[in-house]
């Protein structure tokens, strides 16, 4: 059996309240050996930090704010913010980016955060842990006004088509791959970029407790997303690509570790 990393485990959501430990005792039983909790709010940061403590060679760090969240930046004294960032020493800096879809924050302060989370990775040489729902232009022109600077990112989650990973390859990004891939009934456009991912660029997340596996045979009744289902979704990505599973989960893993290491 080969490892696995997870890298997108939403772990402060409500679901999990209490219930880390289970999770991945379990998860390790499937061969998923390391984990990143990614922080979406400034609340986050510090049950982050304490995750790591407890499991201070299978848990990787994120500190930042989602685009959801933005309206957080706002007000705030960003020196004063970096360093509560900065504090808590993480592995990437995010989850961080732009989301059009439900326009939680106003668009103008998402972009205003990305700009600085971006600051942030490059000044202090971190990489960049980032998110983009139908936001696609403005995304790739914020990053591309930093291109000369950019860290090592990766755009997890990745729903897009062959051009939305032209242009994420060509600013360096690694691609993070959910299930979204295992709907057939969709997502046709992804199916046929998911084969044109470099095998050293590719990663994989189940973004636990969230993007349950349409086609799990087993589905749990309470339908949330484990860490312990990323096996089957680097099945389906080996089907997609008719490449050998195990060597597709060992490039993953690999390029994971690199990465947030």
């Amino acid at each position: 059996m080969p490892d696995y990393f997870d890298i997108a485990c939403n772990f402060t959501s409500q679901e999990f309240i209490n219930k880390t430990d289970a999770i991945i005792k379990e998860s390790e039983n499937h061969g998923v050996k390391k984990f990143l909790a990614v922080s979406s709010t400034i609340s986050d940061f510090k049950t982050i930090a304490e995750l790591r403590k407890s499991y201070p060679n299978k848990i990787f760090s994120s500190a930042g704010i989602h685009p959801h969240n933005a309206t957080e930046v706002s007000g705030l004294d960003p020196s004063e913010l970096e360093k509560e960032i900065l504090f808590y020493k993480p592995n990437v800096i995010g989850e961080t980016g732009l989301d059009y879809f439900r326009n939680l924050s106003p668009r103008d302060l998402q972009i205003q955060s990305f700009e600085f989370h971006i600051q942030i990775a490059i000044e202090n040489a971190l990489p960049l842990f980032l998110h983009q729902r139908d936001a696609h232009e403005d995304f790739v022109s914020v990053l591309k006004a930093f291109k000369s600077k950019l860290p090592k990112l990766v755009v997890h989650c990745f729903t897009g088509n062959e051009n939305h990973l032209s242009d994420y390859l060509d600013l360096g990004a690694y691609i993070g791959v959910t299930g979204w891939i295992c709907d057939y009934n969709r997502n046709q456009e992804l199916l046929r970029s998911i084969k044109k991912i470099p095998l050293n660029k590719l990663m994989v997340e189940t973004d636990c407790p969230y993007l349950l596996p349409k086609n799990l045979a087993n589905k749990p009744k309470n339908r949330i997303n484990l860490p312990q289902y990323l096996p089957h979704i680097v099945r389906e990505i080996s089907k997609l690509r008719n490449e050998d599973m195990i060597e597709i989960a060992n490039n993953a893993y690999q390029n994971s570790i690199n990465f947030f290491s």
